[in-house]
């Protein structure tokens, strides 16, 4: 190789590694980038500080003719269940039992989850049908049947810090790391480690079930 190729293949290279990458990436022939919009459409979840929280607000009252005409049918008027679905209210004081009740006053740790898991995913069978007021307002009458807020109470992302959920404390962070370390083996087998499986004896079949020469006979 001469003395100029060997110095302009580098240069080549380097122009051409953009392109190779790129068709790396995009030469597959199917799918296109994301918009932003379509991006804002999934990136929908709120954090316990109430970052990521939607415009928009509802109160109590605005909430319990959402939660009449969207939900009691399956959670109840007042939030304890019809029939076989969830039930939303009271339950408090049960966690410890043997028949806890795991509700929204009782067992969730923070309104997040809450909003997060109404937004997503109610009203059964037609999820993501609420407006964001809608959202507010329905969250802040479940609040209210779990005597979280008064009647009074208009939700949105400026009065998010003033709910604090009953269970927040119940919930911890995995400790199995410190709390286990005890039992962990430092030099666990890893091949060869059981041995080989050795038969002993086989099943024999019984069969207890009169033929027909035995009915002739006269046994029954």
């Amino acid at each position: 190789m001469s003395k100029w190729a060997r110095a302009a293949l580098p240069a080549l290279l380097l122009l051409a590694a953009p392109a190779l990458a790129q068709d790396k990436v995009h030469n597959y022939g199917i799918g296109q980038a994301a918009t932003p919009s379509q991006i804002a459409g999934w990136d929908i979840d709120v954090r316990p500080d109430g970052q990521g929280a939607p415009p928009g607000h509802g109160s109590v009252k605005e909430g319990e003719k959402v939660y009449a005409d969207r939900c009691a049918a399956c959670h109840g008027e007042f939030g304890e269940s019809a029939g076989r679905w969830p039930q939303l209210a009271q339950g408090k004081g049960t966690l410890a039992s043997a028949n806890p009740v795991k509700t929204v006053g009782s067992y969730f740790p923070y309104l997040s989850s809450v909003f997060d898991y109404i937004r997503r995913a109610m009203p059964f069978g037609d999820a993501e049908s609420l407006t964001n007021d809608e959202l507010y307002a329905v969250t802040a009458y479940v609040l209210n049947l779990n005597d979280i807020v008064d009647d009074k109470f208009v939700l949105s992302k400026e009065t998010w810090s003033q709910v604090k959920m009953p269970n927040q404390g119940g919930f911890y962070d995995d400790d199995r790391d410190k709390a286990e370390k005890a039992f962990w083996n430092a030099n666990p087998c890893m091949k060869d480690c059981r041995a080989p499986v050795k038969i002993t004896g086989h099943a024999q079949a019984v069969d207890v079930t009169p033929d027909d020469k035995a009915k002739k006979g006269g046994v029954e």
